[in-house]
């Protein structure tokens, strides 16, 4: 990812709507669909600037690897200790077969091969051990936001199934969500092309508006895994070490 979109991260992973609705979301999710046992082992792949660390730290010991210089010494002051970086898929410094729990949240868009990523994630995982994703979801929704983040692709929910079915995971949950917003995020995306003023800034905004947003889009934690959202901004997966 280009730097700007680092810099906006840290500046916003604690207030911004969308960071703070979606990561009680996660742990929902997390909670009903990948049930880590106690003191469960967990790694976040991609942790960024460490926003999720904390919340995946409730269900176990936390590992994080990112490979951002700069956003990896933010997470190692959030997290209090070293955080790994090697690349996807090789994973170099992961042990294998040794974690419970391995998050990637917006991260396997971002690999050229995703095929060999999710056969990596599948060897660091126990036996029966989960792997939680989520991916930008739509090709037809491809921005500039895809562009600074550079992303290789945006899934449908047939490419997501397929390229999990055809790795050595077993797949137990797939669904959409970021739903609720969906007609807005649209029309407001088609405003912008059509306006000539496509922009990949993630800003704050007003208060009261941020407010609303994120209760709109956090009040999907009671609804993901447990009803099938018809289409959504976003990809979810759980699956399991074989």
């Amino acid at each position: 990812m280009e730097r700007v979109v680092y810099e906006q991260m840290a500046e916003l992973d604690d207030r911004h709507w969308w960071y703070r609705a979606r990561r009680r979301i996660l742990a929902d999710l997390i909670r009903r669909e990948a049930r880590p046992p106690a003191n469960a082992q967990i790694l976040e792949i991609g942790c960024g600037t460490g926003h999720n660390l904390a919340m995946l730290g409730e269900f176990g010991h936390i590992d994080g690897l990112e490979l951002d210089d700069e956003a990896r010494a933010l997470s190692e002051k959030r997290l209090g200790r070293k955080v790994m970086s090697s690349p996807l898929p090789e994973l170099a410094e992961v042990s294998d077969h040794h974690y419970d729990l391995i998050g990637a949240f917006d991260v396997i868009e971002h690999i050229e091969d995703d095929r060999a990523a999710l056969a990596s994630i599948a060897a660091k995982l126990k036996p029966g051990g989960k792997f939680v994703m989520a991916v930008p979801a739509h090709q037809w929704m491809w921005s500039a936001h895809d562009v600074v983040n550079h992303h290789k692709r945006r899934y449908s929910r047939r490419s997501l199934k397929t390229l999990i079915e055809g790795s050595p995971l077993r797949l137990d949950r797939i669904g959409y969500f970021n739903s609720l917003l969906f007609p807005l995020a649209v029309a407001e995306r088609a405003a912008s092309k059509l306006r000539g003023k496509e922009s990949a800034d993630v800003t704050l905004p007003p208060a009261p508006l941020n407010a609303v947003l994120e209760k709109i889009f956090g009040a999907e934690r009671h609804l993901v895994g447990r009803l099938p959202l018809p289409i959504g901004l976003s990809l979810f997966a759980v699956a399991s070490a074989k």
